[in-house]
């Protein structure tokens, strides 16, 4: 009589199987094969596929890209996009904040706030460039994809945000503007404008619009005597009252 099969898993993945064979046991030795690990989207292929995403996200919004078009685009597998991101949101919010054709402005301290903010706001990492694009195709998004406005909130805007909050904080520092100057409501302004003469007014921003905007509205605002000083709200208010 011969036993049934023993199967044993070694470290090394292969399985024995103990029989007996004529009463003695008997040990064959089975080599399982080792499961290939599915290969890593990183370097140039990874790029690749970033502009490729920014690229249709320009041409066709949000809404309609696919991650088969993606795919198609970056001469990519379906799957492989897949393996690195878990979904369209993941994907598009990633090649937004690190694709090379997407805006990455840079920290501009030139020593006045004018020349800062110029100089961050303008040319094709500024507003002028792909950014107005960019908003305007995931702008319903924004509305209707809660998944995908939290990520673009926090890994798209937010920097943007912390980096023109720290050029008002470079000026207050500088004793250029008043320390009492509300930043946070402050600092969005220039965007908030431009943003609404590209979508409401169908005017694309450009430099001279940019410079514009700074010499006649942000830095009259924040150089205003009742800029963010409550104590200056009321002197001017006395003052008004005496003229009259």
């Amino acid at each position: 009589m011969s036993a049934a099969p023993t199967l044993l898993m070694k470290r090394n993945r292969s399985v024995s199987s103990t029989i007996e064979l004529g009463g003695v046991p008997q040990v064959m030795t089975i080599k399982m094969a080792r499961q290939t690990p599915r290969p890593r989207v990183e370097g140039e292929r990874e790029d690749e596929i970033l502009d490729a995403t920014v690229k249709l996200l320009m041409e066709a919004g949000y809404d309609r890209l696919t991650m088969d078009a993606v795919a198609r685009e970056a001469r990519a597998s379906k799957a492989t996009l897949y393996r690195r991101w878990e979904s369209k949101a993941s994907l598009v919010v990633e090649a937004l904040a690190r694709a090379k054709a997407a805006p990455h402005p840079e920290e501009h301290d030139t020593g006045s706030l004018r020349s800062d903010l110029l100089a961050t706001f303008c040319g094709h990492e500024g507003m002028s460039g792909a950014a107005t694009g960019i908003m305007g195709s995931v702008l319903t998004a924004l509305s209707t994809d809660p998944e995908f406005a939290a990520e673009f909130r926090e890994k798209f805007i937010a920097p943007k945000v912390a980096l023109s909050e720290a050029i008002y904080a470079r000026a207050q520092a500088r004793g250029e503007i008043s320390p009492d100057i509300d930043i946070e409501m402050i600092g969005p302004a220039l965007a908030g404008i431009l943003l609404h003469r590209a979508f409401i007014m169908g005017i694309p921003p450009d430099d001279a619009t940019i410079e514009r905007v700074v010499d006649h509205v942000i830095l009259p605002a924040v150089q205003h005597p009742s800029c963010g000083n409550p104590d200056n709200h009321k002197l001017i208010k006395l003052k008004a009252r005496k003229t009259t």
